[in-house]
């Protein structure tokens, strides 16, 4: 099941397995200025990179401490919270615990998701919007029990508004958000992270894109305590290791929350350079409003990448992403001279097209 909401696109239904299998590492080339992977570009902070090195890493790993200001950082009990390793492991259980009768998932969006549901043997219905890829909650089947949607989204880097996200929960249903990139936003305004009077909500957060740490894999899950205490029992022991609870503790303090909305702030001030400078590259479509650390835009040059690659860039390929087609890339934000270097590339090429 499809319900087309892109009629200007590709069917959905020709993005491949495989192609959800696809990540923005993939799209790296040795020696280019990396725009393909969204993580934090100065890296991790040194003061958490200390913290993480300095892990004792000779006793068994113990969460209660981490569950405790998991908690604590979203004012939820701590049995509603679940450490995973990174937001794929909560994708895996949740596919693997979970037993939906009509799956759903809202593109274009992280793949992850529909991956593991397929895996888990699950029939997978897609709703794929339209540019400017605004959500509309009607358009969810209303028979739909298990619905996925990606808060700001990726690649679309849309922020959905809290309203329309709660508006999709109702009662038999679960609704799960990745929030990988909610703190993107200054004050994470659109974040439902804190939401306990829905039962069904699931919200999946990860230390991966803002903390640059996607090798520790560190994430965690926030819902009520029956899906949590299911979720767990399909954990193996010890599922996450001494230096990302090490992480989670650190990242939920209020002097890295406080670290956290500066970067959001200078984030915002790049990402709004960035798409000033694209609005004036000709041809150039770019998906307004972007809240997370890169940009979408559709530059309808089928081999963009093979040209940027030319001029030393490396971006995201759109067209693995359900609901894109070739010539739609993703491209991380930056500091002011990589942008104005990019978008300068991006001249060149469209020029000659």
């Amino acid at each position: 099941m499809t319900t087309r909401a892109c009629a200007d696109l590709p069917a959905a239904d020709e993005i491949t397995v495989a192609d959800l299998a696809h990540h923005g590492d993939a799209d790296l080339v040795p020696g280019l200025i990396d725009l393909a992977v969204n993580v934090r570009s100065a890296g991790t902070p040194p003061w958490l990179a200390a913290l993480i090195r300095n892990t004792d890493l000779s006793a068994y790993p113990d969460q209660r401490p981490a569950v405790a200001a998991v908690a604590a950082r979203h004012r939820r009990p701590g049995d509603e919270v679940l450490l995973t390793a990174g937001a794929a492991e909560a994708f895996v259980l949740l596919a693997r615990s979970l037993r939906p009768r009509r799956a759903v998932v809202v593109h274009p969006q992280f793949t992850e998701p529909e991956a593991a549901l397929r895996a888990a043997g699950h029939h997978v219905g897609r709703v794929v919007l339209r540019f400017p890829f605004a959500l509309d909650p009607a358009l969810i089947p209303a028979e739909a029990d298990l619905v996925y949607v990606g808060n700001p989204t990726n690649p679309t880097s849309i922020a959905h508004p809290r309203a329309t996200i709660l508006a999709l929960c109702r009662p038999g249903r679960t609704v799960v958000v990745d929030e990988a990139f909610a703190d993107c936003l200054p004050g994470e305004r659109e974040s439902v992270a804190a939401e306990r009077d829905l039962p069904g909500l699931v919200v999946i957060r990860s230390l991966t894109k803002t903390w640059a740490l996607a090798g520790l894999r560190a994430g965690y899950v926030l819902a009520a305590p029956q899906v949590i205490a299911r979720l767990a029992a399909a954990q193996p022991p010890w599922p996450v290791s001494a230096p990302a609870l090490t992480a989670c503790i650190a990242t939920a303090s209020a002097s890295a929350l406080h670290d956290a909305a500066d970067w959001a702030r200078k984030l915002a001030s790049d990402r709004a350079r960035l798409v000033a400078l694209l609005a004036d590259v000709h041809k150039v479509r770019v998906v307004p409003d972007p809240a997370a650390s890169f940009v979408l835009l559709d530059t309808q040059v089928a081999d963009i990448r093979t040209r940027l690659h030319a001029c030393g860039f490396a971006v995201r390929r759109g067209e693995t992403f359900p609901g894109l087609a070739p010539g739609w890339i993703r491209a991380a934000v930056r500091d002011s001279a990589t942008s104005d270097r990019f978008v300068l590339a991006l001249e060149k090429i469209i020029g000659r097209s």
